[in-house]
């Protein structure tokens, strides 16, 4: 948005991350403008600039104290989002190359290579047999399954199941998340992740360097009950939103 000059000193707050007092919420953390963050001690965010971005910030942090703590940046990195952005996770569609936004769990972490040491996630070693199936008639859909089953299809574009050995770079390490993952909705999406970067964009997942993805492993405690929280840095999908 570009907001004229009259109203931009009276709204300049509502275009950072999160609408707020303009002082206020501009030195309050992020997590303390979300509507919601999981409930745990750990939570990252994934921040793009608007819905048709496709880079922005991963921000992990900690709630020191507990519950009631308050909450500190671990660290961040930059990020890169689907090749045609964002779109809202509750009505995204399946490949769109649209990153979903959302607040969401991390089932488990898995990886090409071996888990970064001190790594607390349960970690996943990806075999040649390792597929997530995509395929909206399975009954494995938004599934790891080893081996493929039959009636999760296979085509060269990995558009009903993904070969997840071929991706060695991107998922030498990743985190599971857990977009349409539950109960998932046939035609919503599947197979979306946080992982190490590749050539360029994604096809919906969030992905950051490799160095980025490893400290964010050794950090990741699932006694904290981290989760991710994906939006925009304002609007219908901000990250404050969810």
């Amino acid at each position: 948005m570009r907001p004229g000059a009259v109203a931009a000193l009276m709204s300049a707050s509502l275009l950072l991350v999160g609408a707020g007092p303009a002082r206020g919420a501009a030195l309050r953390p992020l997590p303390d403008r979300m509507a919601d963050t999981g409930g745990g001690t750990q939570l990252i965010t994934a921040v793009a600039p608007d819905t048709g971005a496709t880079t922005g910030t991963l921000t992990w942090w900690d709630r020191e104290g507990g519950a009631d703590g308050r909450w500190v940046r671990a660290g961040s990195a930059p990020a890169r989002f689907g090749a045609a952005g964002l779109a809202d996770g509750a009505t995204r569609a399946q490949g769109t190359n649209t990153t979903p936004t959302g607040l969401y769990d991390l089932p488990y972490a898995f990886g090409v290579e071996a888990a970064p040491p001190g790594t607390a996630y349960r970690y996943r070693p990806v075999h040649e047999d390792s597929w997530w199936c995509q395929d909206n008639a399975s009954r494995s859909y938004n599934r790891w399954t080893e081996p493929r089953p039959a009636d999760c299809r296979a085509d060269c574009r990995a558009a009903e199941a993904e070969h997840l050995i071929t991706y060695p770079e991107q998922y030498a390490h990743a985190l599971v998340v857990g977009f349409n993952y539950d109960r998932p909705v046939r035609g919503r999406g599947a197979g979306i992740f946080l992982h190490v970067n590749g050539r360029g964009t994604t096809a919906g997942c969030v992905s950051v360097p490799a160095e980025a993805m490893r400290r964010v492993l050794r950090w990741a405690d699932p006694h904290e009950r981290p989760h991710i929280a994906v939006g925009t840095s304002g609007g219908a999908t901000a990250v404050t939103r969810y």
